[in-house]
């Protein structure tokens, strides 16, 4: 990977650790809630030791993590997390220091909530696209990941249920149940963000004319294609099949080449968000 590259992606990684920042101190620990992973365990056992803020506990637990986190994943994974890690916990201890928080922002639990949801999610999702995390028991959900069939949200339910529910006990049935509630959104969002974020577009297209579409797509658009002979089952005409895989824009203006030079073209167009190869996820 080229510097440029890397330089992009710790630039990404450095904006998803903040986007969970700003949920967790502004949103998450105001309020008490836990909606799992290490932050939610901070807000627990900074009840229970109202002398330590939960940035300590949050540095702490994070050590433990880490260090799980290199034997079973990968090094690549470890030393992405770490930075990730050490970033978070960074900020959260700038941000108790210069902008003390006493009480929530706003007199609205449930406002409180979405934004100490949505923050982290996005924040999360970038992170996990990257095949990095803040650490905790986002490590949990990867190792999770990794040794079984779950997808990411539902293997970070699995590993952040129990802390969720434990609010009850700590904070009452009303912050609780925020508690778990925020947890559903949350791993829900995710898988969404990260859906979102690798959504490209398949083209199929069938034509008398493949040359146009070629020449435009590795040239213009400057991606590859893939093409075959076919032939019509009910008029067994030949034509040719041509596959490629688009960004949005991309396929915008394909679509609007076609229209313009090959407008008897027949094009099938389809979602895709899990394609691996060169220029797209690495397998």
């Amino acid at each position: 990977m080229n510097r440029k590259a890397v330089m992009e992606e710790f630039l990404l990684m450095t904006f998803g650790t903040l986007l969970v920042s700003i949920g967790t101190y502004f949103f998450k620990f105001p309020n008490n809630f836990s909606t799992g992973g290490v932050t939610g365990m901070a807000v627990i056992l900074s009840s229970m030791f109202p002398g330590i803020a939960p940035g300590a506990f949050n540095s702490i637990i994070n050590i433990f993590f880490l260090v799980v986190g290199f034997f079973l994943l990968e090094k690549s994974f470890g030393v992405r997390t770490v930075y990730c890690s050490l970033l978070f916990s960074g900020m959260v201890q700038a941000m108790e220091w210069l902008l003390p928080m006493k009480a929530p922002l706003t007199s609205s639990p449930l406002l409180e909530l979405f934004f100490s949801v949505i923050f982290p999610a996005l924040g999360s999702a970038i992170l996990f696209n990257l095949g990095a995390s803040t650490g905790g028991t986002d490590i949990a959900a990867m190792i999770l990941k990794r040794f079984s069939s779950l997808d990411t949200g539902m293997a970070l339910l699995c590993s952040d249920f129990l802390i969720a529910a434990a609010t009850i006990l700590f904070f009452g049935i009303e912050t609780g149940l925020y508690s778990i509630l925020g947890l559903l959104l949350k791993s829900v969002m995710v898988d969404s963000v990260i859906e979102s974020l690798n959504r490209r577009k398949s083209f199929f297209v069938i034509t008398q004319k493949p040359e146009i579409t070629c020449d435009y797509i590795t040239h213009t658009l400057m991606r590859g294609a893939t093409t075959w002979t076919s032939e019509g089952a009910y008029t067994h005409h030949q034509s040719t099949v041509i596959l490629t895989v688009l960004s949005r824009s991309q396929a915008v203006a394909l679509r609007r080449y076609l229209r313009q030079r090959d407008p008897h073209a027949f094009i099938v167009i389809a979602n895709s968000s899990e394609i691996f190869g060169k220029g797209f996820l690495r397998a």
